[in-house]
């Protein structure tokens, strides 16, 4: 068979050609260290590096926006740690206003004082984190959660807690659950003095002796004094709920002596008047803000120092309902944080996965490309030296 000269030149080039494109191709890969610069180099190999590639990335955005979250879940513990120092001021003031040698005076400094830390304690309920955004909103707005009118504190989020995911933390805490929800009295039921009392009669918050017991009702505690040297005082208990008295009637009154009826026991003390009353309510809900009110209110006010004692040792237990709750939310914004925790090394430990992922699909081998690379290289030369025989072969270099 004939060959023609021109096919063999066009056969020599493109082989150089291709040796050349093969050498170029390999040197790109060994300065990037990557096997795959291109969808093309490997389609299937490119996929799989994007997809690792978008998944690190959403990994990326989840963790910067953790950390805000744990930023104002670490703002708010620290927040509602000054809370609980303020109501714990606020529980030494009300303890010291209980003192028998301070004044009408030293009530007044007490109870301004009080106020100015029930303002501190409102600030700390409003606060916002670094963006503005309110620490207790629950799953209200932007807008300030608590406002103070007149009448009293009002929450004006929405009430409930953002639940978080796998990969994410609640951005803020229900105020309304830390702020709001406190009960008054004992958290069962509430005890008070009648309005028309003109005695020294004044009674501790009470407690639940048997909840089996409990019915729920009101009560009216009625104190009797006969005309009698001395006179005799007994007391008889009437459910108002249900206009039936609770026997046995006329029960003597001992100063200092537990009462007690349908489950319920509380210790008055003091010298009542005839007709004096101790009313029993059941607890209904108040807020941190009208217990402080009402302390302040007590030990700043013109009544009788029983009345500002049965006021103030019901703030007492009151405070220490309000502090449980602020203590517990604390609490659960360190578990939030030491969540946080876990979620960040999980995080961690998926992004390094993905990046070994992608990288086991486009890395190149450097060992193996640096051999190919001598390889291609070997087989550009030859192919170079191969031309350079095939221009020699012309039939005018062998006529004389």
């Amino acid at each position: 068979m004939r060959l023609g000269t021109a096919n063999t030149y066009d056969t020599t080039l493109s082989n150089l050609m291709k040796r050349q494109v093969e050498l170029s191709s390999q040197q790109e890969k060994l300065t990037s260290g990557k096997r795959i610069n291109r969808a093309s180099d490997d389609p299937t190999g490119a996929a799989q590096a994007e997809r690792a590639l978008t998944r690190n990335t959403r990994i990326e955005t989840e963790e910067r926006a953790l950390v805000l979250q744990r930023n104002a879940i670490t703002l708010a513990e620290s927040t509602l740690g000054g809370a609980t120092e303020t109501l714990q001021t606020l529980r030494e003031l009300v303890v010291k206003a209980n003192d028998g040698i301070l004044n009408s005076t030293n009530r007044a400094s007490i109870a301004q004082e009080m106020r100015g830390l029930r303002d501190q304690l409102f600030a700390h309920a409003n606060r916002s984190d670094t963006n503005g955004m309110p620490l207790f909103s629950g799953l209200g707005s932007a807008a300030p959660p608590f406002t103070d009118p007149a009448t009293g504190v009002v929450f004006n989020g929405i009430a409930g807690q953002r639940a978080g995911t796998d990969v994410s933390l609640p951005g803020a805490m229900d105020g309304h659950a830390i702020f709001m929800d406190t009960t008054t009295g004992n958290g069962t039921f509430n005890v008070g003095l009648g309005g028309a009392n003109t005695g020294t009669v004044w009674s501790a918050p009470g407690q639940v002796v048997s909840p089996g017991a409990l019915t729920g009702d009101s009560y009216t505690v009625t104190f009797t004094v006969s005309a009698t040297v001395p006179p005799a005082i007994t007391y008889d208990v009437l459910d108002t709920t249900t206009a039936l008295p609770v026997p046995p009637a006329a029960r003597p009154y001992v100063d200092g002596q537990e009462i007690g009826f349908d489950g319920l026991s509380f210790v008055a003390h003091g010298v009542p008047k005839n007709g004096d009353t101790v009313v029993i309510t059941p607890s209904t809900q108040t807020d941190v803000f009208e217990v402080i009110d009402r302390a302040i209110a007590a030990i700043d006010g013109a009544s009788g120092n029983n009345v500002m004692t049965q006021a103030t040792n019901l703030a007492l237990v009151e405070f220490d309902a309000s502090m449980d709750r602020v203590q517990s939310a604390r609490g659960q914004a360190g578990d939030w944080l030491n969540r946080g925790d876990r979620i960040s090394d999980s995080q961690n430990s998926r992004s390094i996965q993905l990046q070994a992922d992608r990288s086991k699909a486009e890395d190149l081998d450097m060992v193996k490309g640096i051999s190919d690379f001598q390889k291609f290289q070997t087989g550009y030369q030859a192919a170079l030296q191969s031309y350079a025989q095939v221009q020699r072969l012309s039939l005018f270099n062998f006529i004389n």
